[in-house]
């Protein structure tokens, strides 16, 4: 068996490598590890509930009706309490996520980063461990033995192919999964905009170049949302900390450096930095000096004790201002929470309106038209009755109506012109499944025999 040993850089000619530490900057990703596989277990999660929450119905955007779905439900901008409820919700969330825990979500959630990670290894995988985009500019080592033009290819198929699988993700938030298929499959589906092929090779194309030129670069330099986080950070937040006290125990191997994705010093993080919380160099630490038995340099922690003495009180005035900046998020977002019910429990799956008609080869002034939309997705009957007028003074065009799933359907009223003059208040009864709701109208009748 071959054997290569690669010499540290970060060691001086004729220096000696620490007893435990590796002979190679590179950090291996055999060796079982704190943070990683939760991360890894963490965004196969993420991805699957990027996945699951559109495709069960629980939030996504009905582009053909133009409607926010929550739950399986339609919701309009006439629902109030649900889409603020909504909103104050994921925003005091995020608030209190990004004040206490900094940019984990960036390292442990967002799909840019999942994507790029997974670019990064097959790159590794098809042309060498070394072969990696720097974000200083300079170019990818390729190993000598995989710099073959089948490796490229494969590298390059398989850029793609994991485009094409992301690329569809975004379609949950639009159609149903059943509609989603047609598309994967290339059947015809009504419910599919002529145009969305050319819309999804775009986002093919995006994907397709940010896995294979951009990657980190986004989160380093680009990212806006990083920037968003970066205004509820204080010292207090979680935040890598260096053991400067052991300091003779790194002795600048720089192994926490090579196994950081955003090629950042993990010993030197400030307040507002690029780490994005992702735990990678916590491991390789710990992995080094696991073999001598000790703890390693690097670790989690909120504030910044200045020394072990202080550390339980520094920790517990660091708890107890974060508990007081999140208090205020906490109460703002039980507040969501309960326009969020209220808005569920007071939620009609029905919209009824009666308005004039312009009936054609007829008299519009004494037609109305009873308008019914479903919010639900899925088929329902209703009942319609008038009440307030006698048999005889009206016409209603049906009495029942099947209504598609998301779809409207209308009838026509029509009063009778032998109305006695004056006003006529009555009510149009709409019913369906235990559901009830009463339209009122009042039509004004001048001349017996005449139209108004």
């Amino acid at each position: 068996m071959q054997v290569n040993l690669i010499s540290s850089p970060a060691l001086s000619p004729g220096a000696a490598a620490p007893a435990g530490f590796p002979t190679s900057a590179n950090p291996s990703r055999a060796n079982s590890t704190r943070y990683h596989g939760r991360r890894r277990l963490i965004q196969a999660l993420s991805f699957a509930l990027a996945i699951g929450v559109p495709a069960s119905g629980l939030l996504r955007i009905d582009p053909s009706a133009g409607a926010l779905v929550v739950l399986d439900r339609q919701i309009w901008f006439a629902d109030f309490f649900l889409i603020a409820g909504l909103w104050i919700m994921l925003a005091s969330g995020l608030i209190m996520l990004y004040s206490v825990a900094g940019t984990v979500f960036c390292g442990w959630v967002c799909p840019q980063n999942i994507v790029s990670e997974w670019a990064n290894f097959m790159t590794r995988r098809l042309l060498g461990r070394r072969a990696k985009l720097e974000l200083d500019g300079s170019a990818p080592v390729v190993a000598v033995t995989k710099n073959k033009a089948v490796n490229w290819v494969l590298l390059g198929l398989s850029l793609l192919a994991g485009s094409l699988v992301v690329g569809v993700v975004p379609l949950f938030y639009f159609y149903p999964p059943a509609t989603v298929w047609s598309f994967v499959t290339w059947r015809a589906d009504p419910r599919l905009a002529g145009s969305l092929h050319y819309i999804y090779f775009i986002f093919v194309l995006i994907i397709l170049l940010d896995v294979a030129f951009i990657r980190h670069f986004w989160c380093r330099f680009a990212c806006v949302y990083r920037v968003w986080q970066h205004s509820f950070r204080t010292r207090e937040t979680l935040h890598v900390r260096y053991d400067a006290g052991r300091a003779e125990s790194c002795n600048k191997c720089s192994y926490c450096v090579s196994s950081c994705f955003i090629e950042i010093d993990p010993r030197k993080t400030a307040v507002y930095d690029s780490c994005i919380n992702c735990g990678e160099c916590v491991d390789a630490c710990n992995r080094i000096h696991k073999k001598s038995d000790q703890p390693g340099l690097l670790s989690f922690e909120f504030g910044e004790p200045k020394s072990q003495a202080q550390a339980r009180s520094q920790f517990r005035d660091n708890a107890t201002r974060l508990a007081s900046r999140s208090k205020w998020m906490l109460a703002l977002g039980v507040f969501g929470a309960c326009l969020f019910a209220w808005g569920l429990s007071t939620w009609e799956p029905l919209h009824v309106v009666v308005y004039r008609a312009d009936v054609q080869h007829g008299s519009g002034n004494r037609d109305y038209r009873i308008a019914i939309s479903n919010k639900l997705y899925h088929a329902r009957q209703v009942l319609v009755h008038v009440t307030g007028l006698a048999p005889a003074d009206y016409r209603l065009e049906a009495t029942q109506i099947n209504l598609p799933a998301a779809g409207h359907d209308s009838v026509i009223l029509s009063l009778s012109d032998k109305l006695p003059a004056g006003l006529h208040a009555f009510a149009v009864d709409v019913a369906a499944e235990g559901w009830h709701v009463r339209f009122p109208v009042q039509h004004l009748s001048e001349i017996a025999g005449t139209p108004p």
